[in-house]
């Protein structure tokens, strides 16, 4: 990929619409690295503080080069502060005092036992926004509970969901719940700045915990749970919702996803595969009809698509109006021209490597876009330039190592 396309350089001096928004990121890992990226992406000054040793992330590996780190660590500064020490605690609460957001993912009750309760904060900063992340939230019989991803994507109803009825529950292979809790954190302080500037409030804490925004990506499922006293079970890559809806194996080994979540698709997707008798067959013709005989459907399109490569059946499908699409790894996706055209995926300029790809800044403004500022730091590379801009210097720390 890093070949194929231009490299991006960082300009430190451009702008983006959060410019003069100053984000402290005490966080660790995913959640709150991914939240304080999406706001450096458009231009907040993200101040990363870190221990000695660095961000955990930072120990994630692949072929000895930090990628998660270089992904997530981009548009921030690093600062260390060893919090352990109480001129360290000082500096920190200098840059809050100054700061429009604070980010901070340790076990609830933490925060409180270092001298940072949200209270104390909020006195001595009124209009800073506080993001309290958390595995549970900030009480509750959980509250507690140590907090990782692997333990709310299993608590939330998600694993039950995912794979095959005659398998053990999976487990999503990445940060899921982590990637979610970020995402939805960046939306939530940009609702907290939004009603601070419009003096609907003031500063003010978010509980942002990693379990009810993926329960929240379930849907309707309590609403079900509690109509139906039905619990849904795994049906693989099908649906308990619609049908037909699954991937399907070509015969040159690869495969293709399928949804006709429209009565019309569905009935559209009968024909292209020969199977207009489908349609005014009683097991076929509504959809929750299809749902409970979706095995008879999936073998109608299974035997349809096993006499077809990959790239036929998608052009007969497509042209058809089926709603179609393959099933890419990240090599398929290197190489496609959509992602290409959209620069979905950039090569940024990087230290070790020359270049490296990254997912590009999203969502795409028209008026103010996000920008490429910083890579990712070493640890504590801006110490000196951020302890300068609180009126301390590194030697002031120094006698509290």
């Amino acid at each position: 990929m890093a070949d194929s396309k231009k490299t991006v350089r960082f300009q430190a001096d451009r702008i983006g619409p959060l410019r003069g928004i100053r984000v402290v990121d005490l966080s660790r890992v995913v959640a709150g690295n991914m939240l304080s990226l999406q706001l450096g992406d458009f231009g907040a000054d993200v101040i990363k503080v870190e221990p000695p040793q660095g961000d955990s992330l930072r120990e994630w590996r692949d072929n000895g080069y930090s990628l998660h780190w270089k992904t997530y660590g981009r548009n921030k500064r690093s600062i260390v502060l060893n919090l352990r020490q109480p001129k360290a605690l000082e500096a920190l609460k200098k840059l809050l005092a100054k700061a429009d957001v604070f980010i901070e993912n340790y076990r609830p009750g933490t925060l409180e036992k270092m001298g940072l309760s949200p209270e104390s904060l909020l006195e001595l900063n009124p209009r800073l926004v506080i993001v309290r992340i958390s595995g549970f939230g900030q009480d509750g019989p959980y509250a507690e509970l140590p907090g990782f991803g692997t333990l709310v994507e299993a608590m939330s109803g998600f694993a039950s969901r995912t794979g095959f009825p005659d398998r053990e529950p999976v487990l999503p292979p990445l940060a899921l719940a982590d990637m979610i809790s970020g995402l939805t954190g960046a939306n939530a302080v940009m609702m907290a700045l939004f009603a601070r500037e419009r003096g609907d409030a003031a500063g003010q804490v978010i509980d942002l915990s990693l379990l009810e925004p993926i329960f929240a990506s379930l849907g309707p499922e309590a609403s079900i749970y509690q109509v139906t006293g039905k619990v849904k079970q795994r049906s693989g890559s099908g649906s308990n919702t619609v049908s037909p809806r699954n991937v399907y194996l070509c015969s040159d080994g690869k495969y293709v996803a399928l949804s006709g979540s429209t009565q019309v698709i569905a009935m559209r997707i009968f024909d292209i595969i020969g199977r207009p008798d489908m349609k005014d067959d009683p097991r076929f013709s509504t959809n929750m009809e299809r749902v409970r005989h979706r095995e008879l459907v999936d073998a109608a399109l299974g035997a349809w698509f096993i006499t077809r490569t990959r790239d036929e059946a998608l052009a007969v499908m497509r042209g058809a109006g089926a709603t179609v699409g393959p099933v890419y790894d990240i090599a398929d996706i290197s190489t496609d021209p959509h992602f290409a055209e959209r620069e979905i995926i950039v090569d940024v300029e990087d230290a070790d490597l020359g270049s490296i790809s990254q997912h590009n800044i999203f969502p795409r403004f028209s008026g103010t876009p996000g920008v490429f500022r910083h890579p990712a730091p070493d640890v504590g590379e801006q110490t000196e330039a951020i302890l300068s801009e609180i009126g301390m210097t590194p030697a002031d720390l120094e006698d509290e190592a």
